[in-house]
């Protein structure tokens, strides 16, 4: 077709395939250039290179005005517990920078709970904390943010998922399907889990155990996005508050809302930053390709500054690179960057949370600015500021 050259633009997945492109046209002296550019609404492809990747400051912004909206509802009524999951597979950013715009009572760190070995009913206790506090100071009202994936992180749920991938493998899957009652297939599962795994299981709300039973993915397992996580913490939390109700511990009202915040955050009107990052993202890639690179990412540096002192650049992709198992075979893949629990934005966070978890601390950021100073209509997002202090 003529082409000479290929942008690629997205996240891990999509700058791995970037660099074996560019090594594959190369080695066949095809005369196509390969340049990546750094997209991704987890925020996960980043690293001493990468400050940031774009659509990240639109999407939080727009998830932190939503947040800040339902907060002041919250402030005003005065009697709902909102429990909000929002986007973040493997990675927390998304909920730790709406967190630090909109100072919830509780913000759930994937990557924490993964560090910290922590358990379902930990995690629960640690919520039903906050509303048993805000219930004594008359607050029977609060909000949680649940990041998408952190059942995945919850050491036991890991466990369990990989049980049950392995107890519906193959035929099997066939004969749970064919039991007519959710009382069969609840015996089903009794016995062909271990012991530690069904205490697991048993404890979830019947409606997030059949969750766990829904549709598999292509290779057969457990498609853990599919689990409302959001309402399974809030039931996991009502029954820690009926059990301490009835030692007399706990007075208060416990009446949960859930949402979740996807797709609204990831197809909104973009904010000036990631416009003029996408603009010099863009133009950057085609000075690459005028000069001859190949197998490179496009990279803007300074981020924090204003535009005008932003610095261009390029970076081999295969500086990214590390290798890890996959299907069995090593192979060279870019690694997710997760939240870092010693890195400036979560230790404000863990500095700060105490406080928020039984004050109304909440902050409510409002639309994103598009005319106006450019203090307010270029302001970064506070992960950025906060790592480039």
């Amino acid at each position: 077709h003529g082409m000479n050259a290929i942008v690629i633009i997205g996240g891990d997945d999509s700058n791995t395939n970037a660099a074996v492109l560019a090594e594959y046209m190369a080695a066949h002296n095809t005369g196509v250039q390969v340049i990546g550019a750094p997209k991704t609404i987890d925020g996960d492809l980043k690293n001493d290179d990468i400050e940031a990747s774009f659509g990240f400051d639109t999407a939080t912004k727009t998830y932190a005005e939503l947040i800040g909206n339902i907060e002041r509802d919250a402030n005003s009524a005065k009697k709902y517990w909102h429990f909000i999951k929002v986007m973040g597979r493997s990675a927390s950013h998304v909920a730790l920078e709406a967190a630090l715009q909109t100072q919830p009572n509780i913000c759930l760190i994937s990557e924490e709970v993964a560090a910290k070995k922590m358990s379902l009913s930990e995690i629960a206790d640690y919520i039903a904390d906050s509303v048993e506090k805000r219930a004594a100071n008359g607050d029977n009202f609060g909000v949680a943010i649940i990041p998408e994936g952190v059942v995945e992180f919850v050491p036991e749920f890991s466990a369990l998922i990989a049980e049950i991938n392995e107890l519906l493998a193959g035929s099997k899957a066939d004969d749970f399907n064919a039991l007519p009652t959710w009382k069969d297939k609840y015996e089903f599962i009794k016995n062909g889990l271990t012991k530690e795994s069904f205490e697991v299981f048993d404890i979830l709300p019947e409606n997030i155990q059949q969750q766990l039973f829904l549709e598999r993915d292509p290779h057969g397992n457990v498609q853990v996005s599919l689990i409302e996580s959001e309402k399974l913490f809030s039931a996991l939390v009502a029954n820690k508050l009926k059990e301490r109700r009835e030692k007399g511990t706990y007075t208060g009202k416990f009446n949960p809302l859930h949402h979740f915040f996807g797709y609204e955050g990831r197809c909104a009107f973009p904010s000036n930053f990631d416009a003029d990052y996408c603009y010099s993202l863009g133009y950057n890639a085609a000075l690459l390709i005028q000069n001859g690179f190949t197998g490179y990412l496009s990279k803007i540096a300074n981020l924090s500054k204003p535009a005008a002192e932003w610095v261009a650049g390029g970076m081999p992709i295969t500086k990214m690179m590390n290798i890890e198992r996959r299907h069995g075979e090593d192979k060279p893949v870019i690694k997710k960057a997760l939240v870092e629990l010693e890195g400036a934005p979560f230790k404000f966070f863990e500095a700060n949370r105490d406080k928020w978890a039984e004050e109304t601390c909440f902050l409510y950021p409002g639309a994103i600015q598009y005319y106006g100073p450019e203090e307010v209509c270029d302001l970064t997002t506070r992960t950025l500021a906060l790592e480039q202090e």
